[in-house]
């Protein structure tokens, strides 16, 4: 019998899944999460011990239908520019078509982001021959707006080389800004109409306070590392992300797509584990917050399991406030 699925519970346990990007497709919800390996690598801040190879697509009927892996879609094997590490994902869907984008380190050990496509949400997905031309660093999630434009969000602190890029060349031994200095942001591109190539340069977003002011660096609280998403509410943008050194997932709200985005508040309270990646979705008349923690393997960092949880707007178009454990 099919374990019916629970919130805040790991959605499955046969595998270890992390980075969670849920949307709705065809009247059902599905999750495509990165796939996490057990082994006996090293870890560390260069992001080592998350050596994983392939993607699965997860799906629910609805929010309490048993979730189904419909198995391995895409493996690092099968793409031809690749090296390692297959991390964050992201799909979407458009001109008849399913697109899964995602990041890979390249021969060079430079993270590119790539892109595969498929008839169906479940896949199997087909992967280009080559990267997306201009793309770097990581946690590729993309928006298709109202009007059908597309833009693809991305970028991720350390492991992830986003302050190897900050003069659009990569740099190995550049250093991120002082923690005086803004911080810097996450990456934004408008997509071609085939959704294959950056429509046109990528852009830097600016996070500022509600007085205007750029988040600094140092303000690790509210500061951009990785797993950027953006959302649509009310007509609004909203940009949230994982705060990493403080394991927060926090947001900034904006009327245009690439900025600049006011910072608001915290969504999501650190999990257990060390990283933190989410998505944020409506299915039928609610909104979802999925996530991944470590409770299923004790905290360990590699062996993460995705959940999720209903979230609640305020009259005023903030978010609540959740703790992952508030019920326990």
């Amino acid at each position: 019998m099919e374990k019916t699925t629970k919130q805040n519970e790991p959605l499955v346990t046969h595998i270890f899944t992390a980075d969670p990007s849920a949307h709705v497709f065809e009247g059902k919800l599905y999750i495509y999460p990165s796939h996490d390996l057990d082994h006996d690598g090293p870890s560390n801040d260069n992001g080592d011990q998350y050596a994983m190879e392939d993607y699965h697509v997860l799906s629910m009927e609805d929010v309490n239908a048993p979730c189904v892996d419909h198995g391995e879609v895409l493996h690092l094997r099968d793409v031809p520019w690749a090296s390692q590490q297959v991390w964050a994902p992201d799909a979407a869907y458009k001109n008849n078509t399913y697109y899964l984008f995602f990041p890979a380190k390249d021969k060079d050990g430079i993270f590119r982001l790539g892109v595969a496509t498929s008839p169906n949400p479940q896949g199997p997905f087909q992967a280009e021959k080559d990267y997306i031309q201009g793309s770097f660093s990581i946690d590729p999630a993309v928006l298709v707006d109202d009007d059908e434009s597309a833009y693809v969000y991305f970028g991720g602190l350390w492991g992830g080389q986003l302050e190897k890029w900050q003069t659009r060349t990569y740099q190995a031994d550049a250093e991120g800004p002082a923690p005086t200095e803004p911080a810097l942001g996450p990456i934004v591109a408008e997509l071609s109409e085939d959704m294959k190539t950056f429509k046109n340069e990528p852009q830097e977003i600016s996070i500022v306070d509600e007085d205007g002011n750029p988040i600094l660096a140092g303000d690790e609280d509210r500061r951009f590392f990785e797993g950027a998403w953006v959302h649509k509410y009310n007509g609004l943008y909203y940009l949230s992300y994982s705060t990493g050194t403080t394991h927060k997932i926090v947001y900034a709200v904006s009327e245009n797509p690439q900025g600049p985005f006011v910072f608001k508040g915290t969504i999501l309270k650190p999990v257990i584990g060390w990283t933190t990646h989410h998505s944020i979705v409506q299915f039928k008349d609610k909104w979802y917050l999925f996530y991944h923690d470590c409770s299923l393997s004790d905290g360990v960092n590699h062996k993460r399991s995705v959940k999720f949880t209903e979230i609640q707007y305020n009259v005023d178009g903030t978010i609540q406030t959740i703790d992952p454990y508030g019920d326990e």
